[in-house]
């Protein structure tokens, strides 16, 4: 059985112009690529944002829609173009010009997880390729462009906050100075997805609730924030990472004893990223 495009989860009553959306922390994971994977059970799921949809999914309570990926990223990456496809994986593909992500094996259908661990012993079929973006790829993004349409048809502007976790060695490379380690990363591709003040009010959101937070470093985002953040069109894009280490064990891919504290504290953030972009309008919230 092929695996399930996405889960979307609606509010009971559409309040707020933001859309939330997970698509790296999907686990349906397909018998029979996991036939296929030369990697067991627990290395095919490291490339997994594990959780991330749990943390989120109070989204529903405050107005906002969240879509989730069902299929699991070593299977298809959401946050690829479908054209990025890879050359040394998929048979009959040409290399044309060099796109790092597509040579470090990270294109829309992977060929390694995290560490650079590869996934499969051989090639993909083009064919198989194909039918994974048929199958996968494209619903989710027919589904998050409807999200965002209709966001900014209602509201006159639309905001996607595209939620992702991060290594914490992932900062290693980052960090230039002595001060507080970065525990989020807020992309926004430089200022090219978002306007200025959408990004400004996520990272005072962030920090109220006690994060310390950067801005697109290492972290700027890929092909989601090019291709959904048009500010001059009134629809932002921004993209957040949160160190995995504050709320699950890595190695073990497992929640943490205070995941749920972590949760609640995300919770409201949540309540407040709902308001993003409401210029001060009240807009009803559920009880804490």
């Amino acid at each position: 059985m092929p695996s399930i495009s996405y889960h979307l989860h609606l509010p009971d009553a559409l309040t707020s112009r933001v859309v939330f959306a997970s698509p790296h922390s999907g686990r349906d994971y397909p018998a029979s690529f996991l036939n296929t994977t030369v990697l067991d059970e627990h290395l095919i799921r490291t490339s997994e944002d594990a959780w991330v949809d749990k943390l989120f999914d109070s989204a529903p309570e405050f107005g906002a829609p969240l879509l989730r990926a069902g299929a699991p990223r070593a299977y298809v990456d959401l946050n690829r173009a479908s054209d990025e496809l890879d050359p040394a994986l998929i048979e009959g593909i040409r290399r044309v010009g060099h796109n790092p992500r597509v040579a470090s094996g990270l294109g829309v259908v992977p060929r390694v997880v995290a560490g650079g661990r590869a996934i499969y012993r051989g090639k993909l079929s083009r064919f198989e390729a194909d039918r994974r973006i048929a199958r996968i790829w494209k619903p989710y993004h027919e589904k998050l462009a409807m999200l965002l349409d209709g966001a900014r048809a209602r509201f006159g502007e639309a905001v996607l906050v595209d939620c992702h976790s991060m290594p914490r060695e992932a900062l290693d490379g980052a960090l230039r100075n002595t001060g507080p380690r970065p525990e989020v990363v807020i992309g926004d591709r430089f200022g090219a997805s978002a306007a200025p003040q959408i990004v400004e009010q996520v990272e005072a959101v962030f920090r109220a609730a006690g994060f310390v937070v950067v801005r697109n470093t290492p972290f700027a985002g890929a092909y989601t924030m090019q291709a959904y953040g048009r500010p001059s069109r009134g629809q932002h894009a921004v993209q957040v990472e949160i160190d995995r280490s504050l709320y699950m064990d890595e190695k073990r891919i497992e929640p943490r004893p205070d995941f749920d504290a972590v949760r609640t504290v995300l919770r409201g953030v949540v309540a407040e990223l709902a308001l993003l972009g409401a210029g001060g309008e009240e807009q009803p919230l559920a009880a804490e």
